[in-house]
């Protein structure tokens, strides 16, 4: 092959730094690549539509130990239906020795900015009466400082919900005990 006309007029070391300049910008692609694959980032996976995630004891005083524990998750696919969230979440409450635990199945998840709303379908408990019964649960996710409220603040326990539609709870009124714990919450992106 022969050198083309401007290649015949140039220095040998002028084409030799293209080259070299060359090597080096693909070496230098194909180790950022590299460093993408082995970090396990997937760049056509998109990101869940919502999520609410974590585990924290709350503050009481009177030193009850309450925890809640969630793992909630809206799927990209399933954005424009907050009822199709997937996942669990399980709370205990125990006081002086007495107390009960309930887990429950996500039936709905809709979070906005940092705060989220989930709800579901108690699917295991100690409490009689429970299971079968709907709960709702709102976190505020304020880095170390989050708050919680339940559906059941205004009635004593889940057991006496009475009939209670998906995504519905109260204000987060709870405090997270320092040092227990965090929640994460996924913002939510509805396309309107």
């Amino acid at each position: 092959m022969s050198p083309s006309r401007k290649d015949r007029h140039e220095p040998p070391f002028t084409r030799r730094t293209k080259v070299i300049a060359l090597g080096a910008a693909v070496l230098l692609c194909a180790g950022a690549a590299g460093s993408a694959v082995a970090s396990g980032a997937r760049p056509q996976e998109k990101r869940e539509a919502a999520a609410l995630t974590g585990t924290a004891k709350l503050y009481r005083s009177a030193g009850d130990d309450i925890t809640f524990s969630f793992d909630a998750h809206l799927a990209a696919k399933d954005n424009d239906d907050p009822m199709k969230a997937t996942g669990t979440f399980r709370w205990s409450h125990y006081a002086d020795g007495d107390g009960a635990w309930a887990k429950a199945k996500v039936d709905c998840l809709l979070t906005g900015g940092k705060v989220a709303v989930v709800s579901g379908v108690i699917t295991d408990s100690d409490l009689p009466g429970a299971k079968g019964k709907r709960v709702g649960v709102t976190v505020h996710d304020l880095g170390h400082h989050d708050r919680l409220g339940y559906s059941w603040a205004s009635v004593g326990n889940p057991v006496e919900t009475k009939d209670l539609p998906k995504c519905v709870s109260s204000a987060p009124f709870e405090k997270v005990k320092q040092g227990t714990g965090d929640y994460t919450v996924v913002p939510w992106q509805p396309k309107f």
